[in-house]
């Protein structure tokens, strides 16, 4: 246990330095992209690409049944069916590009230009934006299997160094992009094809020179064929409803409000990308423990690091999240300058929404390790797929655009109950409502009481008082995690994993 924590909190560390670049970055080209495109290509880009994402339906599933699949079989140490489990899936993915393809070139293609409210000078440069992101969509999608033995045998400095290549890219494409003498929407989504070929080879040459299991060969095993798609099955609900909540809530907004408002919620995606990057973080380290320990037979171990995902993943964003989401309104107008109307209340809605979120993605993981997820997707898939219907109607009877993420963020706790249910022959329902609901209730109360007020108490709000609020808020909520939200054990460690830094960084 101390071997395997000692390996969680080094991988969170090489993650955690990772996204905090690529936050730094990714917040600055989407300055820089938001000046060069203008609002309404902006908005454009961000819901044309959301029209190709709606085809990872058909993808999201197998994704995930690849990524389960391959990090079982390493908790069993059984390298031959590992080999079996790769050349099967590359095998499945390019047929499932060759799929999207045909679905993207006629029925999205008839969509953008039919359906969409896009304007008329536009649509040109909007039709190129779409082919550029069908490429671009295929590569990451032939990525996969690579990225997931990356994750799975954890070796997460080298997804940190390829994903911050990606960063640094797309912030040299941003720079070109503004200097560019051509239609600058089309120069952009040209470039991320561009990028998205190379971090492909990237991840193709690391795997095959690291990972003895990953050299493909045309094969398919009729027997796990069925075993993969068996499960892909039942997690197309799951996987479907959360594209249909994202994207199709893009496109409804799309379709009442205009590109304009499709800005704003790109620019707050841009912000909870970049928060939520850090939690994410957390959970790519601690996802293969829960998988391999499952798979071991070790339910007690399980159990623990369910406990401390679900919490130390909350924090994470609690403590990124909270400063943003009481300063939003100065640190977008800092950031942007030219600010969309509606992102300063997306930015909040949507962080709110990934700390609800949090609390679930442990329990995801271990419904996906047991491999038993019919009746959790028939339940939880179901009531996800709200979503989108319930959007459209609220719209459609002229509620604020916010509304979308108000009702995922209801629908994201109605969710979470349900999974408890679905999962109370092996989790606990009293002790995770205990040992983690409770308990980061209780961390968000009392590390949000002080910045709120101080926020409501200035009249004139200057740039110090900006300042000085920042850091009480990190300051009230790192007490408040450590002292309430960690118990003894857990404070302990973390003294002593900064104390083990300290000596380091003091002999260098």
């Amino acid at each position: 246990m101390e071997s395997d924590n000692k390996r969680v909190a080094k991988n969170t560390l090489v993650l955690y330095f990772r996204m905090l670049f690529m936050m730094l970055i990714g917040l600055y080209t989407s300055r820089i992209n938001l000046q060069s495109l203008g609002v309404e290509d902006y908005g454009i880009y961000n819901v044309v690409g959301g029209v190709v994402v709606m085809f990872s339906i058909i993808n999201g599933s197998i994704s995930a049944s690849i990524s389960r699949f391959l990090t079982f079989e390493l908790g069993k140490n059984n390298i031959e069916k590992l080999k079996k489990i790769f050349s099967t899936s590359v095998t499945i993915q390019i047929g499932l590009s060759l799929a999207i393809i045909l679905l993207a070139e006629t029925i999205g293609l008839w969509f953008l230009n039919y359906k969409m409210v896009i304007p008329e000078s536009r649509i040109y440069a909007a039709n190129w934006v779409y082919q550029f992101s069908i490429l671009t969509f295929v590569l990451n999608l032939i990525s996969t299997p690579y990225n997931a033995c990356i994750v799975a045998h954890e070796k997460m400095s080298a997804f940190a160094w390829i994903t911050i290549y990606d960063a640094i890219a797309k912030l040299l494409i941003a720079w070109l992009t503004f200097i560019s003498p051509m239609d600058k929407l089309i120069f952009f989504s040209g470039f991320i094809v561009f990028v998205a070929f190379t971090q492909r080879m990237i991840y193709t040459s690391y795997c095959v020179k690291k990972f003895e299991e990953c050299r493909y060969h045309f094969f398919i095993d009729k027997n796990l064929f069925k075993e993969m798609f068996g499960f892909a099955g039942w997690n197309f609900i799951g996987a479907s409803s959360a594209i249909l909540r994202d994207t199709g809530g893009n496109i409804v907004i799309n379709l009442f409000c205009g590109p304009a408002v499709n800005a704003a919620r790109g620019i707050a995606n841009q912000v909870n990308n970049a928060v939520l990057g850090f939690a994410n973080s957390f959970m790519t380290a601690i996802n293969p423990q829960i998988t391999k320990s499952y798979a071991s037979g070790d339910y007690t171990k399980t159990m623990h690091i369910i406990y401390k995902g679900a919490r130390f993943s909350f924090y994470l964003l609690l403590l990124l999240g909270l400063p943003v989401i009481i300063e939003s309104d100065n640190i977008i107008h800092l950031w942007l300058g030219q600010v969309p109307k509606h992102t300063t209340l997306f930015v909040q809605l949507i962080i709110f929404y990934a700390m609800s979120e949090s609390i679930s993605n442990p329990l995801v993981t271990l419904m996906l390790a047991t491999g038993k997820i019919r009746n959790y997707q028939i339940v939880v898939g179901g009531l996800q797929m709200l979503n989108l219907p319930i959007s459209y109607i609220c719209l459609r009877n002229g509620f604020i655009p916010e509304t979308v993420i108000i009702v995922a963020i209801i629908l994201s706790q109605i969710c979470f109950i349900a999974r408890i249910y679905m999962l109370k022959s092996i989790v606990k329902t009293k002790d995770y409502l205990k040992h983690v609901y409770i308990n980061i209730l209780l961390t968000l109360i009392i590390a949000s009481i002080i910045p709120i007020v101080i926020k409501l108490s200035f009249n004139n709000y200057t740039l110090l008082n900006f300042i000085l609020n920042i850091l009480l808020t990190l300051i009230t909520s790192s007490i408040s995690i450590l002292f309430i939200g960690c118990n003894k054990q857990e404070r302990n460690f973390i003294y002593s994993y900064i104390s083990n830094i300290k000596n380091k960084l003091s002999k260098i």
